[in-house]
């Protein structure tokens, strides 16, 4: 059996729509699970029941500090290799993301999954073209943001999700492989463009202050999304890679337009 944790965020429950349209059996694992879903809190071990699972995908738990993302893993690949789990395939970051401010709990993540005894394959997820769309700026006369004119290989989410069912549904054929699943570059000013509106470059220090300034953020999130901002911005996220395309067997979802029209929707008179 395939067991998808996360299974009500975005990545985790679109994965299983994908398994369930590929007629793969599979079980949602989550904190606070819905009917035919198992509970899977990582932060209570005594809940990670892992029994009769065969391949798990295990979504990355982030949006923590680096050693309670690392505890929150260690858990349920202890869980995993005590209740017999055969195969983990996870879900990782970028290889070009190691200039990022949470890459560490993800290379970290996959040491462990590697020293575990099990079978693995990781796929190194590039940075969601929605959250490229999302972390533009509106003002009155465009779109401004810390990014400049630097590119981003961005990805949509679906197909991330496409890919981990894909290899969950056969994981012996992707065994000991680490794919870097990335999509074309593009950047804020394109993006922009394809609104119909201007982009205005900001400087990093006036971005961080904002992002201090926002007593909505946890403190970990100011400096990880300075570190997105100024990865882009200076030519480090643009790395392309045929893996992705080469797992789906079609041509990638166009990340300009997913961008665009998740920044669309945040216009302030988009309602």
């Amino acid at each position: 059996m395939i067991m998808v944790t996360g299974a009500n965020g975005q990545l985790g429950s679109l994965t299983l729509q994908e398994l369930a349209e590929r007629h793969v059996p599979a079980l949602g694992g989550t904190r606070s699970p819905a009917e035919g879903q198992r509970r899977l809190d990582f932060d209570d071990p005594a809940s990670l029941d892992l029994t009769g699972v065969s391949t798990l995908v295990l979504v990355s738990a982030g949006y923590a500090e680096d050693d309670q993302v690392i505890t929150r893993h260690q858990a349920v690949l202890d869980a995993a290799v005590r209740d017999g789990v055969s195969h983990v395939v996870y879900t990782s970051l970028a290889g070009d993301g190691d200039h990022l401010g949470f890459a560490l709990a993800h290379r970290a993540t996959e040491q462990l999954i590697k020293g575990s005894g099990m079978g693995w394959t990781v796929l190194r997820n590039g940075l969601y073209a929605e959250l490229f769309g999302a972390l533009l700026t509106w003002t009155a006369d465009g779109v401004e943001s810390a990014f400049g004119d630097g590119a981003l290989a961005a990805v949509a989410r679906a197909d991330l999700a496409a890919a981990a069912a894909v290899v969950a549904g056969d994981p012996a054929a992707h065994a000991g492989t680490t794919y870097d699943l990335v999509g074309e570059p593009i950047t804020a000013v394109d993006i922009a463009a394809s609104l119909g509106v201007a982009h205005r470059t900001i400087g990093l220090s006036e971005y961080r202050a904002r992002l201090l300034a926002d007593d909505t953020l946890l403190p970990f999130q100011p400096p990880m999304l300075a570190s997105i901002a100024t990865s882009v911005r200076h030519g480090f996220l643009g790395t392309t890679s045929p893996d992705l395309a080469q797992l789906l067997g079609r041509p990638l979802t166009d990340p300009l337009t997913v961008a665009r029209d998740t920044a669309a929707a945040m216009r302030p008179d988009a309602g």
